[in-house]
C-alpha cells in the first residue's frame, strides 16, 4: 500500500503543485516560464545489500512496475478533470491534456520510482518487517490484497475528493449565510470592473 500511496502523492504534488501550475499559466499567456529547480538533497546513504535485495523482492511481489502503471492509469483519469478545470477553456484543452499525459508517461521511468520506494522502505521498515510483508503477500489473502489494493486506493481517492468537495461547498454556503456582509463583498468582487 505504501508504494501506491507514494506514487499517488508524487503524481498529485508534481502535476498540481503551485510552481507547475504557475508555469502552465505563464506558458498559456505567452510568457517565458521561470525556471523551477528541484530541491537539492543530500545523497541517500547506501543500503545494506541483503536488505536492498529483500526490499526488491517485496516490491516485485507487490507487482512493481505493473502496480505503478495501474495506479498511474487511475490517477490520470482522476487528474484529467482537475486539469481541465484549471486550464482556460478552448478547443485546444483536450488535445493539450492528452499530449501532456502521453509525454509524462513517456518520460516516467518506473525504475526511478521503484528506487525511491526502496529508499523509503529502507528508512521506515526493518529487515524483519520486510520479511514479514513478503510472507504475508505470499499467502492467498496477501495475494488478494495486492490484486484489489490499487483499485481500492483509486476509489478511496476519488470518493474522498468528492466528499471533500461536497463538504467544502456546504461549509461555504453556511459561512456565507452566517456572514451576509462577506457574501455581498464576494459578489461585488466577482463583478467585472466598472459594473459596480
Amino acid at each position: 500500500m505504501k508504494i501506491r500511496t507514494a506514487i499517488s502523492s508524487l503524481l498529485v504534488c508534481g502535476m498540481l503543485s503551485a510552481p507547475a501550475m504557475a508555469q502552465t499559466r505563464q506558458a498559456s499567456a505567452g510568457q517565458q516560464p521561470a525556471t523551477v529547480r528541484a530541491p537539492q538533497s543530500s545523497p541517500a546513504p547506501p543500503m545494506d545489500p541483503a536488505k536492498a535485495a529483500a526490499i526488491r523482492q517485496l516490491l516485485d511481489l507487490a507487482g512493481g512496475t505493473a502496480a505503478i502503471n495501474q495506479v498511474m492509469d487511475g490517477m490520470q483519469k482522476n487528474i484529467k478533470g482537475s486539469m481541465a478545470n484549471v486550464l482556460p477553456p478552448g478547443a485546444y484543452r483536450d488535445q493539450l491534456i492528452d499530449l501532456f499525459f502521453a509525454k509524462f508517461r513517456e518520460k516516467a521511468d518506473t525504475r526511478q520510482l521503484l528506487d525511491i520506494a526502496a529508499r523509503i522502505y529502507d528508512k521506515y521498515l526493518t529487515m524483519d518487517d520486510i520479511q514479514g510483508l513478503i510472507q504475508f503477500y505470499s499467502t492467498p489473502l496477501g495475494k488478494k490484497t495486492l490484486t484489489v489494493l490499487p483499485q481500492m486506493t483509486i476509489e478511496v481517492q476519488k470518493e474522498g475528493m468528492k466528499w471533500g468537495q461536497d463538504l467544502g461547498q456546504q461549509t461555504m454556503i453556511e459561512v456565507l449565510a452566517e456572514h451576509p456582509d462577506l457574501a455581498k463583498a464576494m459578489e461585488e468582487a466577482a463583478q467585472p470592473s466598472g459594473a459596480h
